[in-house]
């Protein structure tokens, strides 16, 4: 069970300090995320687990975005970060507690690596979904697949990893209806069974972290921009909220 939070939940959720600016060695990565993940964002966002806000600075334009995390120094970090974008509102959220009022449901919401580290996945959706806007979608990138849990997840706090069929069962226990459910990035699976699954790996590599961000990431984008893989270090899933 990882439901942590409060100060130092940031840390045991990445094994990152607030200060660690070691998100930047994942430039490629971020950008590739944001190319899955923005198609499927509307006008408002609510970011569940922005941390310190990485992803979050890739998503401009929008009406109002919401970016919350249950570390409420990870959030000050980020109400700081974006003080000159007023769109953006940095709220503290602890999704294993359920819902936040935000006064007016948002278009759609991203939780990237949230869902794993909350005992009741299904509790969460429902929660996820209150927030949403009827005919919104909920946006999840979750770490995929048992055959690579390893020590770092234990250290973490990752109390599953999924399947594109265990996705698809949370989300309609949750009542909601998978639009898009996938595995993707598959070198980045077959390069973390490698390192971190059978090497024995606690934490990454910053220097591998770098080097997998500069070559292995543009490969993985233009690969995955034309197939499905069959695997991958992650799922993608789009799931809609009735209407």
């Amino acid at each position: 069970m990882s439901d942590e939070s409060g100060p130092g939940a940031f840390r045991a959720a990445t094994g990152r300090s607030l200060e660690d600016s070691s998100g930047a060695n994942q430039r490629r990565y971020r950008a590739f995320q944001f190319s899955l993940i923005g198609p499927h964002c509307g006008t408002s966002v609510l970011e569940v687990g922005a941390g310190l806000g990485e992803f979050a600075s890739q998503l401009t334009g929008l009406e109002r975005h919401v970016v919350t995390d249950v570390d409420p120094d990870a959030v000050a970090a980020m109400a700081a970060r974006f003080a000159d974008r007023p769109e953006v509102e940095a709220r503290v959220l602890d999704l294993a507690q359920g819902a936040i009022d935000l006064g007016t449901p948002v278009a759609s919401v991203v939780a990237i690596n949230v869902l794993e580290h909350i005992d009741d996945d299904t509790r969460a959706l429902r929660a996820l979904a209150g927030m949403t806007e009827p005919g919104g979608n909920i946006v999840l990138w979750v770490p995929a697949y048992m055959q690579l849990y390893g020590d770092f997840d234990r250290a973490v706090g990752h109390v599953r990893r999924y399947t594109p069929r265990t996705m698809t069962a949370a989300i309609r226990n949750a009542g909601l209806g998978p639009v898009l459910v996938k595995p993707v990035n598959l070198l980045g699976g077959i390069a973390w069974w490698a390192t971190v699954r059978r090497g024995g790996v606690g934490t990454p590599n910053p220097r591998l972290v770098r080097t997998y961000d500069r070559f292995v990431v543009p490969v993985t984008r233009a690969v995955e921009r034309r197939v499905t893989p069959p695997f991958g270090q992650s799922v993608l899933a789009v799931a809609r909220v009735p209407g």
